[in-house]
Parts: C-alpha cells; structure tokens; sequence
C-alpha cells in the first residue's frame, strides 16, 4: 500500500512538473492583466480583421491583453477611479510583438492595398503614413508599457463617444482636435486626465493611446506571441 502512495505521489509531482501556467509562458515582469483587473473590457482590434489592415496582425494568436505588471498595477488604478462615476475601460491594444509592426511596415509599403481606406485614413494617402507618424518601424506597445483605451459606460458597456474611431488616421484622432462637440470633449477631458492621474502620458496624434512613465522597459521591443 505504501508503494502504491509513493507511486501516486511521483505521478502528482510530475503532473505538476509538466503543467506549464499561462503565465509563466511570459518573459519576466510581464503579465496576464485580466489576472489583475478581471472586469476589463478588452477587444484587441489586430487579432480581429476590423482594423486598417483589414486582417489578424502577426503575432496576434489570442484575445488576452498582456503588459507589464508596472502598467498593469497602474491601469488597475485607473480602473478603481473610474468605477466611483460608473465608468469603465475598454482596451483596444496593449503589448504587440515586434513582428506585428514589421506587419504594418509591410502592409504599408503596398501602396495597393487600400481595402480599409474609407474607414481608417480617407483624408491621408498611404504613402504619408510614415511621414505623418501613423505607422513606425519601431513601436512603445513592443516595449509592454504602451495601451490604447477608451471609457465606457459602466450601465451599458457602450464606448463614451469621443468624437472619432480608434486607429483613425486623421486630425480627428488628435488632441489638440477643435471640431467637436462639447460632449466629446468632455469625454476626452476624463479619460486624458485620469489617464494623467496615474502616470500614463499621452501621444498628441492618437487621443487612446498612453505610455507608463519610467516604464521598466524603454529601450526593449520584445516578440513573443500573443497566446
């Protein structure tokens, strides 16, 4: 019977020595943040076809929002602070592996392919991306620190309108952006400014996007998967 115990035990060890965690699947310092912030919203766009590109992005294998546990530990905050005006967050993008932007960087260079033009960029020509800033070689999100949100409403879960689309390459997306309505620029007021709060600075051409201050990695571009 002892024998028996003992070869159970082994067996149990040895399951355990097998399992690989999601989580440990990460590089270190970097996390699974809906194992910290449960009730986020998050609809990564490039693991969808409904982005500029008009298909899946490389590297984008699964809906899970990842970044580091310095960014995630301050999203976290911000959700809190949100909560206490029945708002919520809603992620558009968070970590993308380096080979997602080599995607853009292609896909950029085929100045043919304009399939989504009327939706994400009808007043700039494709060959402009670069120059303009939309598209880089190089991008914060690659770092694990970079996050693209909006607010929801916290009774329905219906984005708050912000006076324009996420990922629209246009003066539309900037901050400094006039042609709104008072509504939309309150809106864009709360989420600039609570965002603010809890050290995420913003990029003046894209009123979703934020990067940590002091983020833990600001000279890495990783490219691991999104799985």
């Amino acid at each position: 019977m002892w024998k028996n115990k003992g070869l159970l035990l082994v067996l149990i060890i040895l399951g355990f020595a097998f399992t690989k965690s999601p989580s440990g699947q990460l590089p270190e310092g970097f996390v699974y943040v809906k194992d910290h912030i449960p009730d986020l919203d998050v609809e990564l766009r490039y693991y969808t076809d409904h982005n500029f590109v008009g298909m899946p992005i490389n590297g984008y294998h699964s809906n899970k929002l990842i970044l580091t546990l310095d960014a995630t530990e301050a999203l976290k905050q911000v959700q809190d602070a949100l909560r206490y005006q029945n708002l919520c967050l809603k992620v558009y993008d968070g970590y993308r592996p380096q080979r997602a932007v080599d995607h853009f960087v292609s896909w950029a260079k085929d100045l043919g392919d304009t399939i989504n033009k009327h939706e994400f960029y009808p007043e700039v020509e494709k060959q402009s991306l670069f120059s303009e800033g939309y598209i880089a070689s190089k991008s914060g999100h690659s770092r694990g620190s970079t996050i693209d949100l909006t607010i929801t409403d916290g009774s329905t879960g219906e984005p708050l309108d912000m006076g324009g689309a996420y990922d629209f390459f246009g003066e539309q997306s900037w901050l400094d952006y006039t042609h709104i309505s008072e509504v939309q620029q309150k809106n864009r007021d709360v989420l600039q400014t609570v965002m603010l709060e809890h050290n995420f600075r913003n990029y003046p051409k894209e009123w979703w996007h934020f990067t940590l201050r002091w983020e833990p990695f600001p000279d890495t571009y990783f490219d691991f998967p999104i799985e």
